[in-house]
């Protein structure tokens, strides 16, 4: 028999960098599970991805259980690594602070390929392209 689903809570936390301490604990507290736990399975998880922001997916059931998924880094904390900005514009595109190249957005957009809506990798592209404008990257 499958276990009920309790909960289910999505976090961003730094790659094998998760401790008890908030915002992990203060979140999965509540719910119950074990939080040494989560944290020792999560950093084993990412340790191959430590420097980049990993979003988690947390399923958490009835028997305090839980299972995981971790996702891509987010499209702007790429996009502001490989242009080596700390942060993008805050007027959007009418205020460049970066640049990056077609070649970099392609590798963005292949990093992130299996968690954008896209068919084909040039569909992805056009995503991270409208995500980098509107921090105001430009592309060339």
């Amino acid at each position: 028999m499958a276990k009920k689903v309790m909960k289910k809570i999505k976090l961003q936390i730094p790659a094998g960098k998760a401790t008890p301490a908030p915002p992990v604990g203060t979140v999965l507290g509540p719910v119950g599970i074990n939080l040494q736990e989560f944290c020792t399975k999560f950093n084993d998880a990412t340790k191959d991805k430590i420097g980049d922001v990993a979003p988690v997916e947390i399923t958490v059931y009835e028997d305090r259980s839980f299972d995981f998924v971790v996702k891509t880094p987010p499209t702007s904390f790429l996009i502001k690594k490989y242009a080596k900005i700390n942060s993008g514009s805050a007027t959007g595109s009418k205020d460049i602070v970066g640049t990056l190249t077609h070649d970099q957005i392609r590798e963005i957009a292949e990093i992130k390929m299996p968690d954008l809506n896209a068919y084909t990798i040039e569909d992805a592209i056009k995503i991270v392209e409208g995500t980098a404008i509107n921090m105001g990257v430009k592309i060339g």
